[in-house]
Parts: structure tokens; sequence; C-alpha cells
């Protein structure tokens, strides 16, 4: 039976002007100029990226005009093996130093602390922050490949000893302020960081959370500190007296310099150490490559995301999720980054709205379930909030379902680009994403990123279109991890990605690729349903439960079952219904119709709360784990652990 193909409509198109004038349609001119060929298209111009990758690579290079050394040729060094092909080999490069650049005017970062600060900083005061607290650092014997850590919100101080750290050439890891005490140390315990920045606390609904506590029991479980900075947010006095801490403003005082010099690195030395979730273990450390995130970065924000001088960049992160390190690549582009640190709905659902509008945000980015709630809520903003300047949503996270396209585009801004991206931490980047050329079709992502050759595999290893499988990439790209911190042979390294399919990085997302070339995710394919042997993606059941407004968010996972899997799914009502008989029959109505009768739940359970990750992800692996009695190794890699108990002894829950 031939498969039913997957058309989903246009919902926007950008204008011919807008094509013209973006920096992608710059960068496809510049190639038909440099190569004397005759792309049209931004199909025609990925294509063209994956079958001559080291020409596209260099390209970037030039066009961004990167500063450093390309080296000898070849650029690519095995051309096409994965992990160990090199970019650039002999090329050198500073991420800091491409930063910081040139005279420019204006501001380099906007900060906001939900209602109680603001806070600019010009690239002059960037520039003179960052060379003074590498002086610092230096002064503290940091050295090349040595490791500094941030326990810290979302704030410039952040970004500021980030850069004073890839200046010198050391290893930069951060997270954010609402881990515990024992998530931190399943982090940074094992890449024993010898300088912590860290605070007094932060504000999160209105409210202010102190830290102080939590930030002594973590100095005392890392014995590899020798100092600990303080970049208070609270102002609290006298929080710390150890002689080993010492304050961020003292030190712009007492170490105060203008100049800086920056280590030339190798393309392949580490900037990053990145942590996987942490949800079945201790978190994996993921180490990043000071020329990788440079080049990879570049393709991301500038041309995908239009960023360019003076654009105006804001993504809403932790400094605990992989899309702050993407964030702040934005200061490679010379666009201001827009810092916003506190809860996105206090006092209101529309206070990041307020922010895009005040600020005349050009890229703004959230998650997938921050666009859910906002439509569970019915928000207009569209005739609220005047969005001129934002030129494209971008949302991450889960799969953004076909409803949140109609809601953005009817309740928020009708002229906009809707750029659902997917990735990771794992590459500090994306596989697939929008552009600013090619129309947005409802309920896709519009393809792949430039330099990244996806396909979607069977379990044979071959490439199908219109099927569901697995998302994998085909060729090397810049952003594959170096190794892995304290992985013995790259043994998890190898079994993280490259077990299944040989020499082919295999994402882990269970996907259709579409004959526009778009993708449709449903969900992990670790955690797909598999009743009666027919593969089933968590996110085509979440897409019909969640557009009934008793519902606020599901968790579905399956459970073996008189040797068969049965589907489980569990609800968070809206405190105004009940689960009842009728409720659960119109939900299983609703999947059966919307989905199919194999989606259908064998059991449906009301739930207080859900788990989730602390970058937001709904954590079904863990519940899976323990609908099946397994124990849960690492319950301080979750935001809200506690909610665990719900799950358990599920027979003796109702329906």
């Amino acid at each position: 039976m031939a498969n039913k193909l997957i058309v989903n409509p246009i919902i926007w198109s950008p204008s011919e002007d807008r094509i013209n004038s973006s920096e992608m349609y710059k960068f496809m001119k510049a190639i038909n100029t440099n190569y004397n060929i005759a792309l049209k298209s931004y199909d025609d111009l990925h294509k063209w990226s994956t079958k001559f990758k080291p020409y596209f690579w260099e390209s970037i290079w030039d066009f961004f005009d990167i500063i450093g050394s390309k080296g000898e040729k070849p650029y690519i060094n095995p051309l096409n093996k994965m992990p160990e092909s090199k970019f650039f080999p002999l090329g050198k490069v500073n991420y800091a130093e491409n930063m910081l650049s040139g005279n420019n005017t204006g501001f380099a970062i906007v900060f906001k602390s939900e209602d109680k600060i603001r806070k600019e900083v010009s690239w002059d005061q960037l520039k003179t922050q960052v060379a003074t607290t590498a002086n610092f650092l230096k002064q503290q014997g940091i050295i090349k490949g040595d490791r500094v850590a941030a326990y810290m919100p979302n704030m410039p101080e952040t970004v500021i000893m980030m850069l004073a750290t890839s200046s010198l050439g050391a290893i930069f890891s951060s997270a954010s302020p609402d881990f515990g005490i024992d998530g931190v140390l399943d982090r940074f315990g094992q890449i024993e960081p010898k300088v912590l920045i860290t605070t007094d606390g932060y504000w999160y609904n209105g409210k202010e959370v102190n830290i102080i506590n939590k930030v002594k029991d973590v100095v005392k479980g890392l014995p590899s500190l020798k100092k600990i900075i303080i970049a208070p947010l609270l102002n609290i006095l006298n929080a710390y007296k150890d002689n080993n801490f010492i304050s961020f403003n003292n030190i712009q005082e007492e170490y105060f310099t203008e100049n800086i010099s920056f280590e030339p690195l190798n393309l392949d030395d580490p900037l990053y150490i990145m942590f996987s979730s942490g949800t079945t273990g201790k978190p994996k450390c993921i180490v990043h490559s000071n020329g990788g995130v440079v080049l990879k970065h570049l393709v991301e924000l500038g041309l995908h995301s239009n960023a360019r001088q003076y654009s105006k960049v804001f993504y809403f992160t932790t400094c605990g999720w992989m899309m702050w390190n993407w964030l702040v690549s934005g200061l490679l582009l010379k666009s201001t980054i827009y810092l916003y640190d506190g809860s996105p709905f206090y006092p209101n659902g529309k206070v990041l709205w307020d922010f895009v509008e005040q600020e005349k945000i050009n890229f703004m980015g959230v998650s997938a379930k921050y666009i859910d709630a906002l439509a569970k809520e019915d928000l207009n903003i569209i005739d609220t909030h005047s969005l001129l300047n934002l030129e494209i949503i971008g949302s991450t996270g889960s799969p953004l379902v076909h409803e949140s396209f109609d809601y953005i585009y009817k309740n928020v801004k009708k002229n906009v680009s809707v750029a659902s991206l997917s990735g990771g931490t794992d590459l500090v980047g994306c596989f697939i994403g929008g552009n600013p050329m090619s129309p947005v079709r409802r309920g896709e992502i519009q393809g792949s990123i430039l330099g990244m050759d996806v396909h979607v595999f069977s379990d044979e290893g071959k490439s199908q279109e219109n099927k569901k499988g697995e998302l994998v990439c085909i060729e090397s790209f810049p952003t594959m991890p170096l190794f892995f911190w304290n992985d013995k042979n790259n043994e998890k390294y190898h079994e993280a990605y490259f077990n299944k399919f040989p020499n082919v990085w295999c994402h882990g997302d269970y996907v259709m690729k579409t004959e526009n070339n778009g993708f449709i995710i449903f969900g992990r394919s670790d955690a797909t349903l598999n009743p009666g042997g027919v593969r089933i993606g968590t996110a085509e059941i979440y897409r019909q439960v969640e557009q009934l407004e008793e519902i606020v968010e599901g968790l579905v996972v399956g459970q073996m079952w008189n040797s068969d899997t049965r589907v489980i799914l569990f609800v968070r009502l809206n405190p105004a219904f009940k689960l009842t008989k009728d409720l659960t029959d119109k939900i299983k109505s609703k999947i059966r119709m919307g989905a199919s009768p194999r989606h259908v739940p064998s059991k449906i359970i009301a739930v207080e709360d859900i788990p989730r990750t602390k970058s937001g992800k709904i954590a079904e692996l863990a519940v899976r784990d323990i609908i099946h009695n397994k124990e849960i190794n690492n319950q301080t890699a979750l935001a809200n652990p506690e909610c665990l108990s719900y799950f358990k002894n599920i027979e003796e829950l109702s329906y």
C-alpha cells in the first residue's frame, strides 16, 4: 500500500524583498559569483553545501571574515569520518577574539531580571570587563585547558566570565542557580573547575530566591576550587566571608586593564563542557570545540536567523540550557544579545512580549512548551503589542505542533517567520530548522541546516521520505563533540551516536521527511511506543491531548504488559476539571479520531504534576523506569523530582 503523502499547507511566505535582503541570500549570491554557478533557492544552496562540503565551510570562513588562520589545505581531514574529521586542522582561531574584535558602537548586552533590574553593557564596557576578568584569571594561574565554572543566573557577568575564560584557552561550563547541590556537584565534580563564579540569589515569579547556603555546600563539595567569584544580584551584604571568595566588582577595580591578548587555539581545542540531562545516571560531560562553535553558530545565527551587526537577538533561556551558549554567539555577528532572567509568566503571560516590544527585538526564541502554554490561555498578543521589528520567532525544546503555528499567526504576528528548530546539547546547535528564504508550512520544520546532510533512516539503514524513522546525519560537521570528559576509549561517545549505523550520526529523534524537504518530529526514538509492534511517536498523542481545554499537558509512556506494550497516558488537568469516565472517553475519542486507534492509551491517569528536566523537557524515560519498578539514579537532574511519587502503583489509580 502506498504511503499517504504529507503535504502541509503553506502558512506564511517571505516577500521577495525580504528574501533578497536576507544574509542567506547575500551568501548564496557570493557563492554563485565565487564558483560561477547559479543557485536559485534554499534547496539548491543546501544541496551545494553538503555536496561540496570543504568549499562550503571555507566560504563560511570568508563570508564572515573569521579572525584567525585557515592553515593549509585540506580544510577537512579526513573528509568524512565521524567523529575523527577535523575542520581546518592546521588553522588557528579564538572564539572570544571573534566576539570582541572591531570598534562597535551601541550595546553588546541588555539584561532584565523580571521587574527588578534592567542593565545595559556597551561594547567598550564588555571589552574592558572581559580584559580585566581575564587578567584576574591569569593571576590565579588559569591556563589553557583549565576549567572555569559558572553557577549563575542569565546575566552579563556570566557572559563576561565565559569570554575571559575563552580568551585564555581555558574551558567554560555553566549551570543555572535552580539546580540543587547534588545536581551541581554531579556536573562540576566531574570536571574539577579551578574557579567558580556564582551569586547570592535571583528573582523568580516576583520572589527573592536566596542560594547562599547552597553555594557554600557546593564550594565544600568542589575541592579543586582556588577562587570563588561572587556577582551579587540580590546584594545581600556579608553573604560570603571566606578568603577564597572575591567580589566581581572588586576584581574590576583591583585587576583593571584594557589590554587583552587572545590565545591562538586550534579549532579542535575545547571551548565548552556541556552536560546531558542526566536522568538515567550522572550527566555525560560533552566537550565542544572552540572553532567548531564559531563555524556552526555563524551559520545558524548569521544565515538561518538573519543576525547581523546591530540586530537584536533574544532567546529565553537559562545558563543550564544549550540555548544560552547559542544565544551568546550572537556577539559573533556584532548583534546585541538580550538576556532575560526570571519567570516568563510573571506578572502575567505577556511579560516576554512586553520585553520584545520595548526593546524592538528582531529575533525571539522560546520553547515550544511556552507557546503551547500561551495557546492554552488563548492570550492575544497581536492586538496589544506592536511587534514591528520582530522578524523571526524561534522555537525548540520539543516539537512545535500544528496548532501552535496557528496560534502564532492568529494571536501573535501575521508577518513573521516561525522557525522551529531541532538539535541539542550534543552538537550545541541544530540539525534542522528555519531559514529566511523558504515558506513556512503548518506543523513542519522548514528543512536541514546548511552543511548538515540530514536523512531519515529505516531500521535497515536506508534513507527514506514520507516514512517515520531515525534522524541521522551522514556527513561530518564541525560541532561533533571532541569527546566526553573521562570517557575511556571514547566508549560512551560511540555508544551515544554511532552504535546503530556505522560512520553515521544517529541522533535519537523519531522523524519524517516530507516531500517539501521539511521535517516533522514525533518524539525521541528511545521513548517511542510499540503496541502490537507498531511504532508510535509520543508527540502524536500529545498533539491531540493538549488541544482539550480540560488538559494542561500530558505524558505518555509504554509499559510492558502481557508480553506486549500497553500505552499509559498521564494527564495534568486544568484545576476546574476532574478525570471522570466521560472525560476519559472524550480523550480516547480525540486520540482515536486525530491519530489512530493504535494511539489510544490503555490507561489514563491524572497526576498533579509532570516531571521535567531543568531545560523544561518532559522526562518520559524517568516515568517509564518508575512504572517498571526501576530505580531512578539521578533525580537531581529533574526540576521537580518530588512529583515522581505520583507515578508509582499505577494499578491502584483510576481509569
